[in-house]
């Protein structure tokens, strides 16, 4: 297994946000996670980057353990984060963007002699096209639509190189058409990457989920399974959907 979760708790305040019993993923492994608001998704996802520090429990990724790195440590392993909203630089071009996100050395010295090498400026090329930007690839960032902005995110993500792509809402916001063409760029990513994607919009998720779909409620694993198994579970549709199966096959 790629990554693999055992035992993980955390607690603001005294209240239980997340106590995880295990989870695991495979290689080039699309897992969706879906649950109510407050179920523990994204604290899932910022204990594995590292941006929330966990209780107890154990996270191993490739084999090392994660728990107890920096943010920093934990990128250079292979875990890539794009959070809900996204956070580019307005002001910049989607290619300026880009250029920032990619992976080369950082300290002083590399950072004022840098320069764009054939090989950077292709490689941006071919990820904006892959993420269809390359249309807007020297527009300013902040003039892109919703779900531009989205692709960009995913398309900086990329752009480090990780193994394991952490990605939180990409459909929130988007059109009916965006969140279609989201929906298709995570699958082909899928064939490079493992992807652990939260998602609330019930047409995205039975778009994607090739897999598993794992549900979290009140920081618990309530139950794993096909898209299906999941839709009809009368424990999800009582904790999380709230709806009847009929209603649910409008979705």
């Amino acid at each position: 297994m790629l990554l693999t979760v055992n035992n993980l708790s955390v607690s603001f305040g005294g209240v239980h946000a997340l106590h995880l019993d295990h989870f695991s993923l495979g290689e080039k492994e699309l897992r969706v996670i879906i649950g109510p608001n407050g179920a523990g998704k994204s604290t899932f996802l910022d204990i594995i980057c590292g941006k929330t520090k966990a209780d107890s429990g154990e996270v191993i990724f490739k084999g090392k353990p994660v728990l107890g790195k920096s943010e920093v440590q934990i990128a250079e392993l292979g875990i890539g984060r794009k959070f809900q909203k996204p956070s580019v630089f307005p002001e910049l071009t989607v290619y300026d963007n880009l250029l920032l996100a990619v992976k080369t050395k950082k300290d002083i010295f590399s950072t004022l002699f840098f320069k764009v090498s054939p090989a950077i400026a292709e490689r941006i090329h071919d990820v904006a096209a892959r993420l269809q930007l390359n249309t807007v690839i020297y527009k300013q960032a902040g003039a892109l639509s919703h779900g531009q902005k989205q692709w960009l995110e995913i398309a900086i993500v990329m752009l480090q190189d990780p193994t394991l792509m952490l990605i939180d809402e990409p459909a929130a916001g988007m059109s009916d058409e965006e969140t279609e063409k989201t929906g298709a760029l995570l699958l082909e990513l899928a064939n490079t990457h493992s992807i652990i994607v939260i998602e609330h919009d019930m047409k995205f998720v039975e778009q994607i989920a090739n897999h598993l779909v794992t549900v979290l409620v009140r920081g618990k694993r309530l139950m794993e399974g096909t898209f299906e198994e999941v839709k009809n579970d009368q424990r999800v549709i009582d904790c999380y959907l709230g709806r009847t199966n009929a209603q649910l096959e409008t979705l």
